[in-house]
């Protein structure tokens, strides 16, 4: 509720860009948010009805707003990222990403060394990155140490203490690895060209190494130096074999920087790739957890922010799904076709992935989180009024009619509860009718359920179409269920789910968790719906033929299937053998009955 005091603070905000920050009665931060018009965007938290239960919420701990004016609308985007880092609001979007990534450090020294780390010093060196993991900066390393022979010493090869002969030549020299610059026996000038072209190589721009390196085979083959032609060769070779595997489809895109996202129900994941000279230098993905049911395209603008920011990002271009407001100075292309597009696939494609395997981590170290997710998206992706924690599905079992049944599995939490799995023999309905059948059996389930006083799942779900799916319903509301259990129906040749009301079935992703979760209920009742059947057949066949021997009654049965576990060997075995289990009497009419010849 609006008090006196937050309504005022309302009506004097200004009409600028800025940043707006909500605080509580105990002065804790709840959330900051950017805004073009802070009047326009602070009024409507507490004009409009929200859908979100969690706006609810916090507009009703508000009370104090705070704001900052800025310039422009792109001053206000990356104070809002800053501010949300410092202070992590509890409604904020939090990024899941607080690691150290390594760099590439050229030292700010004569002869400068080429090392990783994860510390930046300012001392003037020079700092690539940050790179993602150590495996991209080791394998870039041994790339450039291949090429180009550079020292490892940390020695100070000032040129005075070079002069007075303070260091000798180490094993490195003798191995080939170093030119020895601490004995002079390499120029500055020689050194600094190479570590010029190393710079255009972390960059990601090989043309120039390539051409320096042809040209230098070309001035060995021509003094007839073959042995060092060939050595060259071996590196141009080892360069081009590394280009060739990060290179984009189309060459000429050069200096820009791609983003895209996938999300849930609680989770947006943002990949970012970084393309130079024509390679994919970079790739990596953020993962944000959504507060206030934030969309794609806020999640996408604070992440490419964040993103941008982390990794000193200064390409011109940036190229995303949808358009994204970020900055006045960059270029926003959003690609329909071509080599462009197929790199914005391309990092849908790696954004998939990533939220893939956070999935399969997430069962192994907070399976809680997993259901927990999972139960949010099935209640979005079905439109459910609630998460369904607890699903029943029911699936009719018969051939021509002939020992109709029907079974009811149960999962809850997204699992199989076979403790709660029910059987029913259907006992009101003649001959093969699928309708009264699901009719009948959904009407017992629950009428049971109701008289025990046992807990309602959230979801119903029948195998079949229309009809099965009326039938149901019509035995809820025979009950007075209809409405407070969801129901719906899938039928099975392509996976169509049926709403009652709904004149068109939905159809669910393919790939989608809800869609597998649903066809897993549905497959496992088959399964227990067709093992039952066939065991009621099995038993019915031997129960008749062991029947219709005069004289032979149901314990007798009994009796002759505990002991000698199938008809075959009741056929097989001597009369003495039956003669101990059910007498003689008894034994010689089955004997005979199945020994007349």
């Amino acid at each position: 509720m609006e008090t006196p005091e937050i309504k005022i603070q309302v009506q004097t905000l200004p009409e600028s860009p800025g940043v707006y920050q909500y605080y509580d009665k105990n002065d804790r931060i709840l959330y900051v948010g950017k805004a073009k018009n802070l009047k326009k965007r602070v009024t409507s938290y507490f004009t409009k009805k929200h859908d979100s239960n969690r706006i609810e919420v916090m507009v009703k701990k508000i009370c104090d707003i705070k704001h900052i004016v800025v310039a422009t609308e792109t001053d206000a985007l990356l104070l809002e990222n800053n501010l949300i880092k410092k202070y992590q609001p509890r409604f904020n979007v939090m990024l899941k990403d607080d690691k150290t990534y390594p760099w590439i450090c050229i030292k700010n020294e004569r002869f400068p060394r080429v090392f990783p780390t994860r510390r930046l010093i300012k001392d003037g060196s020079e700092y690539y990155g940050p790179y993602t993991n150590f495996k991209t900066v080791n394998t870039l390393l041994e790339l450039i140490k291949g090429l180009y022979q550079l020292r490892t010493c940390n020695y100070d090869l000032s040129l005075d203490k070079i002069r007075k002969d303070k260091y000798k030549v180490c094993l490195e020299y003798h191995l080939g690895n170093c030119k020895g610059p601490c004995e002079a026996r390499q120029s500055e000038a020689e050194y600094n060209t190479n570590i010029a072209a190393i710079r255009e190589i972390v960059k990601g721009n090989f043309k120039e190494s390539l051409q320096q390196f042809r040209e230098q085979m070309q001035a060995h083959a021509g003094r007839m130096e073959f042995e060092e032609a060939q050595q060259i060769k071996n590196k141009i070779d080892v360069l081009e074999n590394y280009q060739a595997k990060s290179t984009v489809v189309n060459p000429k895109i050069t200096d820009v920087d791609v983003f895209s996202i996938v999300s849930d129900e609680g989770y947006g994941y943002v990949n970012f790739l970084q393309i130079s000279h024509g390679a994919i230098i970079r790739s990596h993905t953020i993962e944000m957890k959504k507060k206030l049911d934030e969309s794609d395209k806020e999640l996408l603008e604070l992440g490419i922010i964040e993103i941008r920011q982390r990794f000193n990002s200064t390409s011109k271009e940036i190229y995303v799904p949808f358009v994204v407001e970020v900055g006045e100075h960059v270029k926003i292309t959003v690609p329909q076709l071509g080599d462009k597009k197929k790199i914005i696939e391309f990092s849908i494609r790696n954004a998939r992935y990533y939220r893939q395997e956070q999935f399969k981590q997430m069962k192994i170290v907070d399976p809680d989180r997993h259901v927990n997710r999972i139960m949010a998206q099935m209640k979005l992706d079905l439109r459910l009024s609630e998460e369904p924690r607890h699903i029943e599905c029911f699936d009719n079992s018969n051939i021509q009619g002939s020992h109709p049944v029907a079974a009811c599995v149960v999962f809850k939490n997204g699992k199989p509860s076979k403790n709660d799995y029910r059987k029913f023999n259907i006992k009101t309905v003649e001959g093969p009718d699928d309708f009264a059948s699901m009719e009948e059996v959904v009407f017992r389930r629950y009428k049971r359920l109701l008289n025990e006083g046992e807990a309602l799942p959230q979801l119903i779900i029948v195998d079949g179409g229309k009809g099965q799916l009326s039938s149901g319903l019509k035995a809820l509301e025979e009950l007075g269920l209809r409405g407070k259990i969801a129901i719906i129906g899938i039928a099975k040749r392509l996976e169509e789910i049926y709403y009652h009301g709904d004149s068109v079935p939905m159809y669910l992703d393919k790939k989608s968790e809800t869609l597998k979760i649903i066809q897993q209920l549905r497959n496992e009742a088959h399964r227990f719906g067709i093992t039952f059947h066939r065991d009621k057949r099995s038993k019915t066949a031997l129960n008749t033929e062991l029947e219709s021997i005069p004289g032979v009654g149901d314990k007798t049965v009994v009796e002759l299937l505990t002991h000698f576990r199938s008809l075959k060997r009741i056929k097989e075995v001597a009369l003495e053998d039956l003669t101990q289990v059910i007498g003689a009497a008894r034994a010689a009419k089955i004997y005979n009955y199945y020994h007349q010849d």
